[in-house]
């Protein structure tokens, strides 16, 4: 697949088929793919929680906040929920900051994903303070995001983006709408 496809196809998405599982081999492909990716000064500071049984999946579930710009929605009903998680975090004893490291592997496990028929969606809105209670997460390690995962059961669309309204949304069919901007608007 040539990469700019594979960067379209590359979406987020927010409901999936929770009943397909997501295994702990393709969970250590995408973090493999993150790993392999740049770091600021080489520091490599992420580490990763890997998540795919349904006790913990129940777990994180609701310390996660879910698209908020669509109104009225807390999120995937049971049966749409993701069926796996990677909790990315930054090792404090490895280094002061992490940079843009978290951008880079985050991009990098959801290309991998898409490659593998999976789709996922970053969550920064995380109750971490929970997260870190629930999964026994160390004090060094600070969370940073939680890449959600599963195989897609909604259709996104990219479109272009009218009067700088960015909002995405869902149509009446629950097809979720994505507008962007032109490659004129951004380039000065």
């Amino acid at each position: 697949m040539l990469l700019l496809e594979l960067i379209k196809k590359t979406r987020s998405f927010r409901r999936f088929d929770q009943n397909t599982a997501i295994t702990t081999d393709q969970l250590k492909n995408m973090v493999n793919s993150a790993r392999l990716g740049a770091s600021g000064r080489n520091q490599q500071s992420l580490c990763y929680k890997l998540i795919n049984d349904a006790t913990t999946n129940r777990t994180v579930f609701p310390l996660l906040k879910w698209a908020g710009f669509i109104e009225d929605w807390d999120g995937p009903e049971e049966g749409e929920r993701p069926a796996a998680y990677i909790v990315v975090c930054h090792n404090k004893n490895i280094a002061a900051t992490h940079f843009c490291d978290e951008g880079i592997a985050m991009q990098n496990m959801l290309l991998t994903a898409t490659e593998m028929g999976v789709g996922g969606c970053i969550i920064a809105s995380v109750d971490k303070v929970k997260l870190r209670q629930e999964l026994h997460i160390p004090e060094h390690l600070e969370i940073l995001d939680v890449v959600a995962l599963g195989k897609p059961a909604e259709k996104v669309v990219i479109e272009d983006m009218q009067d700088d309204d960015y909002k995405y949304w869902r149509d009446n069919k629950g097809v979720h709408h994505v507008p962007k901007r032109s490659l004129d608007d951004i380039l000065f």
